[in-house]
């Protein structure tokens, strides 16, 4: 018994009538899909980048903080070459007997105290810098240029680093203290 399409579509159920058949439907609806998808795995793949990118950049200031912690508790140890002033604009000098039995001069810790800090500077940050210097404004500066003022009885802690390793150290860190 062979039936004809019109006997076919007049057994059919009402709500059946009239539709066509749709070929090629599901595969536009599939696409659309993963072109949503992607579009979302991309912005997924951005966040995580920035993600990093902001991680980093907190550990490198965490760094340094405690560089500037440790060089100031340095100093306050030091008072004596505080008094001395040992410790304004100082380029620092590694003096061997300042870690030894013997011992060295309040003048000689403080070059020797700062000479280690910026060792520690260098190897803990990217193109790590520091300075120690009399400032009236700390926030300002540049590592060839650190615009200590040597006003004031405030000392201020500055520390450079090169943030996203272009070769330039632009990232500042400041600090100011009274010893």
């Amino acid at each position: 018994m062979i039936r004809t399409i019109r006997q076919r579509r007049a057994m059919a159920p009402a709500h059946c009538k009239g539709r066509r058949s749709q070929k090629g439907a599901t595969l536009i609806e599939v696409l659309i899909s993963l072109l949503i998808l992607a579009v979302g795995l991309l912005g997924m793949t951005g966040l995580q980048t920035v993600s990093l990118r902001n991680t980093q950049s907190a550990y490198l200031r965490t760094q340094a903080s405690i560089a500037s912690s440790d060089i100031v508790e340095r100093i306050r140890a030091n008072l004596q070459g505080v008094e001395a002033n040992s410790y304004d604009d100082n380029a620092g000098a590694v003096t061997a007997a300042c870690n030894s039995i013997a011992g060295c001069t309040a003048a000689q810790l403080a070059a020797n105290d700062i000479a280690e800090w910026n060792a520690a500077l260098a190897a803990g940050l990217p193109a790590g810098t520091g300075i120690v210097c009399a400032d009236a404004t700390p926030e300002d500066g540049t590592p060839a240029v650190p615009a200590c003022d040597g006003v004031g009885n405030l000392f201020a802690v500055k520390i450079w680093w090169d943030e996203d390793r272009d070769g330039a150290a632009e990232k500042l860190f400041s600090l100011s203290f009274r010893p």
